[in-house]
């Protein structure tokens, strides 16, 4: 008989003993029970919940899970490999209880990212959290790197009123209007109260290009919490809205036509505590690894944008000249290259300096879509990679000899396209192992067979509720 003395390999040490004193704590706070969260292949937030007395028990010995989620669509129909998506075997969930949040927003409730184990104890190689932390701890034993990591987050407001399926912006004015800053007060104020009540630090806030659409800056983590954090703020942000009778959408695409919702990566790369990115001899400050890292991931952004715009909706976003970043070109804060090199303020370098790579969506697993980055980008390290000339302005009026002398080319103009360019790069198959990988080809397929002979609004109709 298993007991909470002797859990199932797969927690951490001491968690049971923490589990119960938390769980004792949180039910004085009035919490009935735990949100156990994390974001399957296809970019779909998935959760298993338990009461609040069973929290030891999950930490000792995890709470059930089928594995085959990993071959989820996002319309929940199914594809299958030749290990995952079958209906054998079962995994546990096993909360970190170093990120147990209380859902400020959702009274009764609290809130943990999980680590996907399987039976026997062992990570489950389809486990997009526990790639992160292997290729994050790979980067520190070959190169002495840790990384400061902030995803951006934007959304769309529409009327909970709205017809069946379609999107009616809660919000009017224009972009960066104070129209629009000004009839939803009451939401975004709750919004960053509950942000400070989670302990989540906001930057800015504020409305966006296109209609009834808003983004939100967070500040910058280790990557593991940072995608953590990104999941965290999105269930808040849904559940501030619905409680003022507001429906929120994260497609990369709530309509075929105009600006999409982006969810763009600012990553930072540091060795002993110090900026790689400032302070270097390189141009505009990198050092060569700094350099280097942001060579490797140029250079991977094609396959890179099967794990970044996972769905066919996010083709309807990466188009030119919409600060997309759809070029295979770098700049100093130039927001049309897919790599835009930010300095920060005069003086404050060392803390604000990252590179901001653009083609990221909010349809990626954020787990795997910082994975892949950072395992491109250690790559280029690896090889001492050098970046081509920078671009100032949109590379779309650069003429074909000047950008074929820059590497400057179009990224793929849909998922078919990224998926034939991800099955070709080694690296990134490497980096997320023969499992995942798979299951990353065989989504990003499903995903687009099943939009086979849609036009681009029947595409963005698809998609527009399921993030």
């Amino acid at each position: 008989m298993t007991t909470l003395a002797d859990p199932v390999p797969g927690g951490r040490p001491g968690d049971v003993e923490r589990a119960t004193a938390l769980s004792g704590e949180l039910s004085g706070r009035g919490v009935h029970g735990i949100v156990l969260a994390y974001v399957d292949t296809a970019g779909v937030g998935r959760v298993k919940t338990v009461p609040t007395a069973k929290l030891a028990s999950a930490a000792a010995w995890g709470v059930g899970m089928s594995p085959v989620f990993d071959t989820f669509l996002a319309d929940d129909r199914s594809v299958t490999t030749d290990v995952l998506g079958g209906p054998d075997g079962d995994l546990r969930l096993y909360p970190d209880l170093d990120h147990l949040t209380v859902l400020a927003a959702q009274p009764g409730w609290a809130w943990a990212p999980v680590d996907r184990i399987a039976q026997d104890g062992t990570p489950h190689p389809g486990c997009g959290r526990t790639f992160l932390r292997r290729t994050v701890a790979r980067a520190a034993e070959l190169h002495g790197l840790t990384f400061r990591t902030a995803l951006e987050i934007e959304w769309s407001v529409g009327l909970d009123t709205a017809p069946e399926g379609e999107f009616v912006p809660a919000a009017t004015g224009p972009a960066y209007g104070a129209t629009r800053q000004v009839e939803l007060s009451d939401c975004l104020a709750d919004l960053l109260a509950a942000c400070v009540a989670q302990g989540v630090d906001v930057d800015q806030l504020h409305p966006e290009y296109a209609a009834g659409q808003f983004e939100m800056s967070v500040g910058a983590l280790d990557p593991v919490a940072a995608a953590d954090r990104s999941v965290l703020v999105r269930q808040t942000i849904r559940a501030v809205a619905r409680r003022h009778g507001l429906r929120v959408s994260f497609s990369p695409a709530v309509s075929a036509r105009g600006v999409g919702n982006g969810g763009h990566v600012h990553l930072s790369a540091l060795r002993d505590g110090r900026s790689l990115h400032t302070g270097g001899e390189r141009r505009h400050g990198l050092t060569a690894d700094a350099e280097a890292f942001a060579a490797g991931i140029l250079g991977r952004l094609p396959a890179l944008t099967a794990v970044t715009a996972p769905s066919p909706a996010s083709y309807l976003r990466l188009k030119p000249s919409q600060w997309a970043g759809v070029f295979t070109a770098w700049g100093l804060e130039t927001r049309e290259t897919a790599i835009r090199l930010v300095p920060g303020t005069a003086g404050h370098g060392e803390e604000q300096a990252n590179l901001e790579v653009k083609p990221v969506d909010l349809a990626a697993n954020p787990y795997l879509a910082l994975g892949c980055l950072i395992a491109a980008g250690l790559d280029g390290v690896g090889s001492g990679a050098r970046l081509p000339e920078e671009t100032t302005g949109d590379p779309v009026r650069l003429d074909a000899a000047r950008a074929a002398e820059r590497g400057v080319r179009r990224l793929p103009g849909s998922l078919e396209e990224a998926v034939a360019a991800f099955r070709g790069d080694e690296v990134l198959r490497a980096a997320l192992g023969p499992v995942l990988a798979d299951a990353v080809s065989a989504v990003r397929e499903g995903e687009s067979a099943g939009v086979a002979g849609l036009d681009d609004e029947r595409v963005a109709a698809a998609y527009r509720w399921r993030y």
